[in-house]
């Protein structure tokens, strides 16, 4: 298979050759060639997505053909890796959840290809209103290593992400068994005074979930739990660039003090993205999808319930936001969250994985119009206008 088109880093006209699932070369083209030709990028790799149209990942009784299902939609946005992402939740919803999601995983090899690794979102966070964020309340619970052990196995030992508070009870040794167990512990949905953050660093923790969001509508000016994630040099960050979950200003500096070999593009997509507008309960929560897009718990418009938008729409719009290039979002939203996880991070080079994307995109305040998306040198979404 032979794909034409402009490299997103150096937008040079390349002829990109694919056999099996690996690339096996890359030639340059004459700078004339270039004209009109698609972007060709690395996929993306989304380290926190909820679910889709309606369907959770935590959904009591969530079945391995509805796993199928949402992770399906996600090539569409060029997604290609995804940590399904299981909110505080009660026990029995994270047996048939993990459950679902490892059969789903044994029994199709393009499932357990877009699959890496699981992230379990609580439900060992602070418990008050704001941090909590729209994480059910009656379910928030202390750090229960055993708890964790027993869901490992039943996923398949695929839990390769954990984002707790520092402050729970049981919480620093949680982080050092769970690191020693080679999963990734994150600092989010937390209340922590400065000495706790600190301590959850020294134990193994190693990223910010979503920093600046699950967080109180007002802080003292310091010392606050935000500016000492962001002031910590140990941990890399993850944020939403939905335009609804942070100002510009806020991502600005977030990406000028990490630096973006160490921030994370999320979409932190709900189980309702990809819904029509309108109320809808999930468990103890409503929530309500807005005409205008953004997802929010009902009767205000001020608490957010994750996005309603994709990872590659977060690119494009991280772009607007903090004037970064589009190969240092695409590498924020791919090249970052796998090295994070200790994952092959898929890059333009001969011998890489085929994870790829071809897309068109006119610059700053335009979005980004995929055409095509593979997995592993396979089509998933599109179609190739190139010899094969």
């Amino acid at each position: 298979m032979e794909l034409v088109g402009r490299r997103y880093d150096t937008f040079e006209a390349v002829s990109i050759k694919i056999n099996g699932d690996k690339i096996t070369s890359i030639d340059l083209l004459p700078d004339s060639e270039a004209a009109g030709l698609p972007f060709i990028a690395p996929a993306l790799f989304d380290l926190q997505i909820n679910g889709y149209g309606g369907i959770w990942f935590n959904k009591p009784g969530l079945t391995a053909d509805e796993v199928c299902q949402v992770l399906e939609k996600h090539y569409q946005y060029g997604i290609t890796r995804l940590c399904p992402t299981l909110i505080t939740s009660s026990f029995d919803d994270y047996v048939s959840g993990f459950t679902a999601i490892r059969e789903a995983c044994d029994q199709n090899s393009w499932v357990d290809q877009m699959v890496p690794g699981c992230h379990l979102e609580g439900p060992y966070i602070s418990p008050i209103q704001g941090p909590r964020g729209a994480h059910p309340l009656d379910q928030v619970r202390p750090a229960d290593w055993d708890e964790f052990c027993q869901l490992q196995e039943l996923s398949g030992n695929r839990i390769r992400l954990v984002t707790l508070a520092p402050e729970v009870d049981n919480a620093i040794p949680f982080i050092k068994k769970a690191v020693a167990s080679g999963v990734v512990v994150s600092i989010g949905h937390t209340a922590a005074e400065p000495e706790q953050i600190t301590e959850a660093v020294d134990a193994g923790a190693r990223l910010s979930t979503h920093l600046g969001n699950g967080a109180h509508g007002t802080l003292r000016r310091h010392p606050n739990y935000i500016w000492e994630q962001l002031g910590e040099p140990h941990l890399m960050a993850s944020i939403i660039t939905d335009g609804y979950h942070l100002p510009a200003s806020v991502v600005r500096t977030i990406i000028k003090t990490k630096g973006v070999e160490n921030t994370i593009i999320t979409c932190d997509a709900s189980g309702l993205a990809g819904s029509p507008p309108g109320i809808y309960e999930e468990g103890s929560v409503k929530m309500e999808v807005l005409e205008n897009g953004p997802i929010v718990i009902a009767g205000q418009r001020q608490l957010l319930a994750g996005s309603g938008v994709e990872t590659d729409t977060c690119v494009t719009t991280a772009i607007d936001m903090a004037g970064i290039t589009l190969q240092e979002a695409v590498d924020m939203a791919g090249v970052n969250p796998a090295r994070l996880l200790g994952f092959e991070e898929i890059r333009l080079e001969v011998g890489a994985r085929a994870d790829l994307i071809l897309f068109h995109y006119e610059g700053a305040g335009s979005r980004m119009n995929l055409q095509t998306t593979l997995s592993c040198g396979a089509v998933k979404y599109g179609t190739l206008l190139v010899n094969s």
